[in-house]
């Protein structure tokens, strides 16, 4: 995998497909790029398709210190920057949408589009927050194991997690997961749950916009997706049924579709 080099961390990346736009995809907490996957064959097609593992996840290196969530901006644009992707069509999920929005107050230039996926431009509830840290806390006395099952319903809808058909959808990620080191997971969840509202700011943004969510998200419901495409000047919105936080491998066919028609429209 390239990899972009930012503030001591490696930032491994991947690069599929050829062509003169290129689609850089941004994933979930927790995760890594691979929730993608669907999405990457399906755009290689079109596109040169670009989808990077945050510090702390994946096959990118780990912090040595505590970060913020706009450390995670500037490795966004080091990656960019690395790739040569610039101006790109930007995917972000969850934490990649948190990214994403603040790549367009921000850096405008580097972007043709944006997509925010099962994301939120508020703040994380304080309940939530309260919540996390009791997470965390068990991380450290216990590890990963006994959160997997929680973690997991915020993740998928309960169609996915009721279907024996997607067991094997499921256990990929909670092997992921069991494997995951706690401290990683405590710092990035800590930089991201401090971050601010940018609701307001988001008026200004002129980038074209989808909003995309999960019809069944728990961890980032709806209502948040309406928020966002309400405050956004032009935003569309698309709602993914039978879905919940993870829906580009819950329904991958209609999240590939509608990306597919959002950026052959611009």
């Amino acid at each position: 995998m390239p990899t972009a080099h930012r503030d001591g961390v490696d930032l491994h990346y991947i690069v599929r497909g050829s062509g003169a736009e290129t689609v850089v995809f941004s994933h979930s907490y927790l995760l890594d790029h691979r929730h993608f996957e669907p999405q990457v064959e399906a755009l290689a097609a079109h596109y040169r398709v670009v989808a990077f593992d945050h510090r702390d996840h994946g096959q990118s290196g780990k912090a040595s210190a505590p970060y913020t969530l706009d450390d995670l901006v500037l490795d966004a644009v080091a990656v960019i920057e690395h790739a040569g992707a610039g101006p790109c069509h930007w995917v972000g999920l969850s934490t990649g949408g948190f990214v994403g929005m603040r790549l367009a107050l921000r850096h405008r230039e580097l972007l043709r589009s944006l997509v925010l996926m099962d994301t939120s431009a508020e703040p994380e509830p304080s309940f939530n927050r309260l919540k996390y840290e009791a997470m965390f806390v068990g991380l450290r006395l216990l590890g990963v194991g006994p959160l997997v099952g929680e973690v997991t319903r915020l993740l998928f809808s309960p169609k996915t997690l009721a279907d024996p058909t997607r067991s094997g959808l499921v256990d990929r990620w909670n092997t992921a997961l069991r494997g995951a080191d706690p401290a990683s997971i405590i710092r990035f969840g800590r930089a991201i749950f401090a971050r601010g509202s940018v609701v307001e700011p988001l008026r200004g943004v002129t980038v074209p916009t989808l909003v995309m969510v999960g019809a069944h998200d728990k961890a980032t419901p709806p209502s948040k997706a309406r928020t966002i495409a309400q405050t956004i000047a032009g935003a569309r919105l698309v709602t993914i049924q039978d879905a919940g936080h993870i829906c580009t491998e819950e329904q991958p066919e209609a999240v590939n579709a509608a990306l597919l028609r959002f950026f052959s429209g611009l």
